[in-house]
């Protein structure tokens, strides 16, 4: 597989670019959008997906995590958006440094400050940018030297869908096979290069507060609790061998339609859950009346979402104005913005602010 230079994380080996004698690193990771959906783990401690998905990274919404050794410190200190983060976002920072810590074979304590361009807990992706934004860094302070996969394998011990953000542009995570050892190592994303494929995705806000229920707990309850999970997730392997093929064409009909079927296919096993997870508002389904509409008056226009309220519809980049004017006329009071194909996880250079 060819890998484009957009697609690789660079700055990763040799402790470049803001790294701080080794002691400390600053890295930079974007959300992504999974237009097929891993949704449910079959393991959660190693955080193992039951499916492979497959995303695109966006140019918007970088998270920027700074990680700095402190020998003298008894404990981790975690700073997030400027307030020392506790309870659940705590615990999983701590535990993702320990499993950092185990693989240098080192100790220290760490400081760590990240800073997401997202609303956290949203619906918007800040755990994928989150986690890889932290694995580039952590990775890089504690002096670890991971090729792609195995910084895609560390990112997805924090949030599965964090090791897409790893690579720019299009990228698929395999689910893995096996059970344990095996299923860790088999479980990574890697790029899909499809340097002439370059669609818009226009973002509805239409709620940038946090979930009343986790992502996390979301997925327990939907695996648990539903009866059209088996069956989304057996659909969910013909739709990314579909999407693949339309990807390969550059058909963005095809891969919207998909996408879209996925998506409400995901939702739909939620409500089906006991009891139901409902992240849907009046103001969701407003905006995706107004994506049919698009689609009555000719505009190739196709609505995905996430676990959260929001929404995302890809469109051609010529289109993207249009369709923003209709999602904000469909739900007024929400925000709009456009995002195009972006890069991958790095390190921070020492001259950006």
């Amino acid at each position: 597989m060819t890998i484009d230079h957009e697609m690789v994380p660079t700055g990763l080996t040799g402790l470049t670019g803001s790294t701080d004698s080794g002691h400390g690193a600053t890295a930079v990771a974007h959300p992504n959008i999974a237009l097929i959906k891993y949704w449910g783990k079959r393991d959660e401690r190693l955080i193992i997906p039951y499916v492979d998905s497959l995303s695109m990274t966006l140019d918007v919404f970088p998270t920027h995590t700074t990680v700095r050794l402190d020998p003298e410190a008894r404990t981790d200190d975690v700073v997030l958006d400027g307030r020392p983060a506790e309870g659940e976002p705590r615990r999983r920072v701590v535990l993702f440094l320990d499993l950092v810590r185990e693989w240098a074979g080192r100790d220290e304590r760490a400081a760590v400050d990240t800073r997401n361009a997202v609303p956290t807990g949203a619906g918007l992706a800040s755990s994928a940018s989150g986690f890889a934004a932290l694995a580039v860094a952590a990775s890089a302070a504690y002096g670890l030297d991971l090729d792609p996969t195995a910084l895609s394998r560390l990112a997805r011990r924090g949030s599965a869908s964090a090791s897409r953000s790893i690579f720019g542009g299009f990228a698929v995570c395999h689910a893995g096979r096996g059970v344990g050892e095996a299923a860790d190592l088999s479980s990574f994303a890697e790029p899909v290069p499809l340097p002439d494929f370059d669609p818009a995705l226009v973002v509805a806000l239409v709620n940038a507060g946090p979930k009343a229920v986790s992502s996390r707990a979301a997925m327990r309850r939907t695996v648990e609790t539903s009866p059209l999970y088996r069956a989304w997730a057996t659909s969910s392997k013909g739709d990314l061998t579909d999407v693949h093929a339309a990807l390969r064409r550059g058909d963005l009909e095809a891969v919207g339609e998909i996408a879209e079927r996925n998506a409400l296919g995901m939702h739909a096993t939620m409500l089906a859950a006991r009891p139901a997870v409902r992240y849907m508002s009046p103001a969701t389904v407003a905006v995706l009346d107004g994506v049919l509409q698009l689609r009555k008056d000719g505009v190739a226009a196709y609505a995905t979402m996430d676990a959260g309220p929001n929404v995302k519809v890809l469109c051609h980049p010529e289109a993207a104005p249009r369709v923003a004017e209709t999602l904000l006329a469909a739900a007024p009071g929400c925000s709009v913005l456009t995002a195009r194909r972006g890069p991958g996880a790095r390190l921070r250079s020492a001259d950006e602010q």
